[in-house]
């Protein structure tokens, strides 16, 4: 069983990271800072599949792993600022039992902005910044459905291989 663990939570730290690489590739479609939060795809699959605290452990090691070959300080401090707001988001909601895993992703992706947005506000000293919210949000609710919706597909065709 803990061999098994291992093995999937470096699978989808694998995932997780290659996502990442690949939305880099992708340019954001005039809303600068936005971007699809490929890389939850696989930390949404991690908090039904196994547990929260190992998807946050992959969402971490991720954000390192790219901030250290693809960005700087800045980057790392940003993603996890984003990061943080947005797990502890979904582990609440999913907490509930009640709302579906969509709805679940949707949440993070806006919450992921949003604390974006704050670290951005404390680090430029600028509240001015949080004007971007509603635009951050509507991004972070089309993106976070697409992705919500691809995870609970996977897991639905996934969840008796990959369930500890």
């Amino acid at each position: 069983m803990v061999s098994k663990k291992i093995s999937l939570m470096a699978l989808f730290t694998a995932f997780a990271v290659i996502l990442s690489y690949i939305e880099t590739f992708i340019p954001t479609v005039g809303i600068p800072g936005a971007k699809l939060g490929l890389a939850n795809f696989a930390v949404i699959m991690v908090m039904y599949a196994v547990g929260n605290k190992e998807a946050f452990f992959i969402n971490v090691i991720r954000i390192i792993i790219i901030g250290l070959f693809f960005g700087n300080m800045f980057s790392i401090c940003f993603s996890i600022a984003g990061a943080l707001v947005s797990f502890i988001g979904m582990v609440l909601l999913k907490s509930t039992k009640r709302i579906s895993m969509i709805t679940v992703a949707i949440i993070g992706g806006v919450l992921h902005n949003v604390g974006q947005i704050i670290i951005a506000s404390v680090i430029l000293k600028n509240v001015g910044i949080f004007t971007y919210v509603p635009i951050l949000m509507i991004a972070g609710i089309i993106t976070g459905t697409v992705i919500g919706i691809l995870s609970n597909i996977l897991y639905k065709r996934t969840r008796e291989y990959i369930k500890l």
